[in-house]
């Protein structure tokens, strides 16, 4: 295992309507101008939008609202909520959404205390200073609600990229997995399959002797095996939604990730698809991994197999390890066929011929030098050979 420093801050409110809570908790984080961020009119429509004000109001705390946030959410919105915030003198922001919404919301908030553009965060700076954030998380995903992680499209050039730092973990993030079970079935696969590829992306490491990180992992992958069938069957299941919500908080905040080294490289070629051709994340993930980790896995055949034992429950074949570390890889997209995810290309509007663009913006766009780096270290050719497995 390796040094590490670990900090997480956040007080997670979890249960039924507990969104009712959240100008309490404002107020106790010091927040007396607020900035409700929030996406469409589903937030509108479920009253949720109405609550949240409503707590605000009890506590006597002044709001004011910018809606719009999309999937993949964008700079241009960003933009202007940090000149919304600077105008109307907000001093905290509470993101009322999934991932999407809370992501841009960390954006604003490093943005409106930096006198640079807030892209410069995107592209590599550290997060150092931000307005405190709060969130009322309404689906199991991104895991942004715990982690110190932003990833932002930035619309000149469609490139998708991430920020981090320590000042953008929101200070509280309210958790009712009632508030999930309106959402379609598509999007609740979507946000599982996000999850996974959490805890996968930090599953493939160089890093030795790491059994209490990887025995976290494989306990939430099975987590997710046993409740996807389960929610997807009943939406309404509220047992199987607290499991993977919290689940989806756990994979993120990077308590599985300490003192080990960690891929990202299927989320760094996914963010291209879902920059290109705006499809969901977890859906451009399903189509990813099962190609990103057959790619890999001759690296370490070893770790591939571990997983294909503990968590999917094949046969250890000891004179050839790269049947089972195969075996365990088909199992996981099975896994998520079956959840009603995609499987190539063509299920997520992808083309053939866009692959050359794809590994230029992949692997050179917004100051990348031809590469990018994880498990492995990919190069043009890899990241090609990458795209044209998913065809």
């Amino acid at each position: 295992m390796e040094n590490f420093t670990f900090y997480s801050p956040t007080c997670f409110v979890f249960g039924k309507e507990t969104e009712n809570e959240a100008g309490s908790y404002v107020k106790r984080f010091g927040g007396s101008k607020v900035l409700i961020h929030y996406g469409g009119e589903s937030a509108k429509r479920s009253g949720l939008l109405d609550r949240v004000q409503d707590s605000l109001k009890k506590e006597g705390i002044d709001f004011t609202l910018l809606g719009g946030v999309k999937p993949n959410p964008r700079s241009g919105l960003v933009y202007e909520g940090i000149d919304l915030c600077k105008k109307e003198g907000v001093d905290f922001i509470l993101a009322v959404g999934g991932g999407s919404v809370i992501d841009s919301a960390k954006a604003i908030a490093a943005g409106v205390v930096y006198d640079g553009d807030f892209w410069d965060f995107y592209r590599g700076k550290r997060i150092e200073k931000a307005l405190p954030v709060g969130t009322v998380l309404t689906i199991a995903a991104a895991g942004s609600e715990g982690s110190p992680d932003s990833v932002i499209t930035k619309e000149e050039g469609m490139f998708k990229r991430g920020a981090s730092g320590d000042a953008i973990r929101p200070k509280f993030s309210i958790l009712n997995p009632a508030l999930t079970q309106t959402l379609p079935a598509y999007q609740t696969a979507a946000g599982i399959t996000d999850i996974m590829a959490h805890l996968y992306e930090r599953y493939l490491t160089n890093s030795k002797e790491v059994e209490v990180t990887d025995r976290l992992i494989e306990a939430l992958l099975l987590t997710m095996k046993h409740e996807g069938p389960r929610v997807i069957a009943d939406p309404n299941n509220y047992d199987a939604r607290a499991n993977i919500m919290w689940a989806g908080m756990v994979a993120h905040n990077n308590t599985c990730g300490v003192g080990r080294s960690q891929d990202w490289n299927s989320h760094s070629i996914e963010h291209e698809l879902s920059a290109l051709y705006d499809c969901a994340h977890g859906a451009g993930l399903a189509v990813t991994m099962p190609a990103v980790f057959k790619y890999e896995m001759n690296h370490n055949i070893m770790r591939f197999a571990q997983a294909a034992v503990r968590v999917w429950g094949c046969q250890m074949d000891f004179e050839h390890p790269e049947v089972t570390a195969l075996e365990g890889i088909e199992c996981f997209q099975k896994f998520l066929i079956s959840l009603g995810m995609p499987k190539n290309f063509e299920e997520i509007g992808a083309k053939e011929e866009d692959i050359p663009k794809l590994v230029e913006v992949l692997c050179r766009g917004d100051g990348r030098q031809g590469s990018i780096s994880g498990f492995v270290t990919l190069n043009e050719e890899d990241c090609t050979n990458i795209y044209k497995m998913m065809i």
